[in-house]
This record gives structure tokens, C-alpha cells and sequence, in this order.
């Protein structure tokens, strides 16, 4: 009769509850560099929305980031789904500013998750899952940095995760 483990990943002050990934058999020590993130598109908050949505169309993109345009600093990003729904309701214009539409991040008082290219996977799904420092709340996407968070590497989204698993022999 053979027994399966389940892998465990500590994430957060409690090691009560230790996560526990449903997928940690198939990662077999996969990184999110593994997922093969294509490389990050980001734009600006003065740019165009049409700029935004023709930009993710030619690339197949769901997410973009948003940099400073003086600092390069990351200050949000634009989920197409929602910018188009932004769009059909009419409250925003393909000529406004993506500043009009984008989600800003927000800095102070909060400890953000720093997904690099050397990540586990089993860590980026707890992420996805509101494990650890996004303070409960489910993710679709994550930005990949270099380790000291100065350059934006790329955007790693959930379905990135579940295509590499099911790519994945058990």
C-alpha cells in the first residue's frame, strides 16, 4: 500500500497551520523562472488606455505594470479584463490617462510578498492563495522583481501556475 506526502511550505508567524500546496508534487523544486515568464511590459501613468489594451493585445498579456515615468519605480498595474469592463460601462475613455484606471499600490504600513525568478512555485501558490504577507486575500498575478525590487523582470499569473502543472507529469 503506498502512502502519498503532502509537501508543506511555512509561510507567516503561525506554524500551526502550515500551508499546504496541492500542486508540491509536480513542482519537484521548480522557481517561478521555470514558468517562463515573458518579460514585463510597463508603461506609464500619462499613457493612453488605448496605448494599454493594444500593447497587451499584440502580446497576449493580462497584466500590465506601471512605472514612474521619471524613478522607473513600480507604482501599480492595469488588469486588462478589467480596464475593458472599464471601457463598456463607460467609465473611462480610450484617451484617458491610465492613471484614471490603473490600481495603485499601496506603500506605507504594508509588507508585500517579493516574488523573484528563484521563488518555489510552492511559495507563489500560497501567494495566489493569500498565504503569508498578502494579508489573506487571493491573488491573480504577481509581479516577478529582482531581489532588491528595483527592476520589474515580469508578470507570473495563476493560469501561468496551472499550465505548468498540467504540462507536468504526477
Amino acid at each position: 500500500m503506498a502512502q502519498t506526502m503532502k509537501n508543506t511550505v511555512h509561510i507567516g508567524p503561525s506554524l500551526s497551520q502550515p500551508f499546504i500546496s496541492k500542486w508540491s508534487s509536480r513542482y519537484r523544486g521548480a522557481t517561478v523562472q521555470d514558468l517562463e515568464p515573458p518579460a514585463a511590459l510597463s508603461l506609464n501613468p500619462t499613457d493612453p488606455i488605448s496605448l494599454a489594451l493594444l500593447s497587451a493585445f499584440e502580446r497576449d498579456y493580462t497584466h500590465l505594470t506601471i512605472v514612474d515615468s521619471e524613478t522607473r519605480g513600480l507604482v501599480g498595474y492595469i488588469a486588462i479584463p478589467t480596464l475593458q469592463a472599464q471601457l463598456d460601462s463607460g467609465a473611462v475613455k480610450p484617451e484617458d490617462p491610465l492613471s484614471r484606471a490603473m490600481v495603485r499600490f499601496q506603500r506605507k504600513g504594508r509588507r508585500y510578498t517579493v516574488i523573484t525568478l528563484d521563488t518555489p512555485l510552492e511559495v507563489l501558490e500560497a501567494f495566489f492563495e493569500g498565504i503569508g504577507d498578502s494579508l489573506g486575500q487571493k491573488q491573480d498575478f504577481a509581479v516577478v522583481t529582482d531581489e532588491d525590487r528595483r527592476f520589474v523582470l515580469g508578470v507570473a499569473t495563476k493560469a501561468d501556475l496551472e499550465e505548468f502543472v498540467k504540462r507536468r507529469p504526477a
